[in-house]
């Protein structure tokens, strides 16, 4: 498996919004993102808003977004090759 790269939580939400993701709310910590789909459905994520996120937490992001998103198209935002 490949190594996550280290990012910030604000990294990650830079990278979702590119995604069309926008900040729906935030408590403490974690912010929420939220993106409406073609078909209507509402996709949202929650991200904590850390300066550098566990590699666990970075792997834990992925599986939750690759159910909005193609794992090849997010794979390289995340992880070094």
């Amino acid at each position: 498996m490949s190594k996550p790269k280290r990012l910030s939580g604000d990294d990650i939400i830079s990278i979702m919004t590119s995604f069309g993701f926008f900040t729906l709310t935030q408590r403490g910590s974690h912010v929420k993102l939220r993106r409406t789909s073609p078909t209507g459905e509402k996709q949202t994520l929650t991200i904590p808003r850390h300066k550098e996120l566990d590699s666990g937490t970075i792997r834990a992001i992925l599986r939750q977004a690759s159910r909005y998103i193609p794992e090849d198209q997010l794979r390289p935002h995340l992880f070094v090759d």
